[in-house]
């Protein structure tokens, strides 16, 4: 883990204003270091500047408290939100990461332009990898 931390993939500003324990399991610990190590750290390394993650890994609670859907990847530690710092600085990052994609440097289980670009949701799964691409208004 080159750039991103699982502590970091875990810091949330909801789950700490609103006290909500946000401690992965063994298993999603894991999922969030195959997450950083095939994904995220190429992706960084690749863009060559800093990237935020919004949200990474989510507890039951949180995911409620955010409004996440109830098959979230975010909850087993398979997907995090992450942003270049802006709508047009984002969408440059998706074309980056569809192009490591296409060139074989990654793969990932969905890369997801959410609300025209306000961030980037990109999601791995070991072995089960569906490269799916989508834009979400």
């Amino acid at each position: 883990m080159k750039y991103f931390t699982i502590e970091e993939l875990c810091t949330s500003d909801v789950a700490r204003a609103r006290n909500i324990p946000n401690h992965p399991t063994s298993e999603a610990r894991e999922n969030l270091t195959r997450l950083i190590d095939r994904v995220l750290d190429p992706i960084r390394e690749a863009w060559g500047g800093p990237i935020t993650v919004n949200s990474g890994f989510r507890a039951q609670l949180l995911n409620k408290a955010v409004g996440g859907v109830a098959t979230s990847q975010h909850l087993s530690g398979e997907a995090a939100d992450i942003t270049a710092g802006s709508p047009t600085e984002n969408k440059r990052l998706f074309e980056l990461v569809v192009s490591l994609q296409k060139e074989g440097k990654i793969q990932f289980d969905q890369l997801i332009d959410e609300s025209n670009y306000a961030w980037v949701h990109i999601s791995y799964r070991q072995g089960r990898n569906r490269n799916q691409i989508l834009h979400l208004k």
